[in-house]
């Protein structure tokens, strides 16, 4: 359809918490293993799936609009994209790791043999290091490299241990990467692209910011009221109404989820009663 956004999402493991995000945001999204290019509840949005490795490229070369990647995307292909928000998503680092029992200087005393997915974010390290290395791009597993067909790699990892299990040890760490919401220059030079572009942003955003934070809704005496607000947190104030009867107050506060895990004890310590926690859908400031 004319003037739909093009939206490329990423297969593999990045693919459930992006189709969450979408799913929070109020989209409702259909797709199998098999497909390619799913439903989504809005006509004027056009999705495709593809592999993270490809999804910067196409978006910075125009054939998408908006899209999902990892940071370490971006920068392997250089790609002239413009990102609209860290997720959090799928956090790694992309790291140089060697055998166990080989240390530095041996490594890179003479020719080194490096496998990895990540040619462009590799050269640059190994050129401040050795100008004698040869790069061997690994389509997958390339942590099964090392020690027969290359000295060392230079791979993604969350917690490190596919690699301990393979002998492998971190020697470096290149880059730190996250899920990215990315955009075209072309795209947000268009007026009505950039409309819906920014609309999902801030949608995204708030679903994002909802997660962090809970709501606190309590009963408190008059006589404590003002010290309980001042214990509390809040993005603006604590909403305060008067219960029936001048009975006390009913007070609300959207505070970090972290925060609510200490403020629940002190409050029920300083005489709060009747206190609820739950939970947001979106949080828009």
């Amino acid at each position: 359809m004319k003037g739909q956004l093009r939206i490329a999402l990423p297969k593999g493991r990045i693919f459930e918490n992006v189709k969450t995000l979408i799913a929070e945001a109020g989209f409702s999204l259909g797709v199998n293993n098999r497909e390619y290019k799913p439903h989504i509840s809005d006509s004027s949005l056009k999705l495709k799936i593809m592999k993270p490795q490809n999804v910067a490229e196409l978006i910075g070369l125009g054939f998408h609009d908006v899209g999902f990647t990892g940071i370490d995307w971006v920068k392997e292909t250089q790609a002239q994209v413009e990102i609209l928000l860290f997720t959090g998503f799928d956090a790694v680092s992309i790291v140089a790791a060697a055998p166990e029992g080989r240390n530095e200087e041996e490594l890179f005393s003479g020719r080194v043999v490096v496998a990895t997915e990540y040619v462009n974010l590799t050269r640059p390290y190994l050129e401040k290091r050795t100008q004698d290395f040869h790069i061997i791009r690994s389509y997958g597993a390339t942590e099964a490299f090392p020690p027969c067909d290359a000295d060392m790699i230079v791979d993604n990892t969350s917690t490190g241990e596919t690699l301990r299990r393979h002998g492998l040890k971190i020697i470096d760490t290149l880059l730190t990467s996250q899920t990215v919401f990315v955009a075209s220059p072309e795209a947000l030079k268009d007026k009505e692209k950039k409309k819906k572009i920014d609309e999902l942003s801030m949608l995204f955003t708030a679903v994002l910011d909802a997660r962090k934070r809970v709501m606190l809704e309590m009963n408190v005496a008059p006589r404590l009221l003002d010290e309980v607000v001042a214990l509390l947190p809040s993005m603006r104030s604590p909403t305060i109404a008067p219960l029936y009867k001048e009975a006390g107050y009913s007070v609300k506060s959207a505070v970090l989820r972290d925060d609510a895990r200490r403020l629940i004890p002190l409050l029920k310590k300083r005489g709060v009663t009747d206190i609820l926690e739950y939970p947001f859908n979106k949080v828009v400031p």
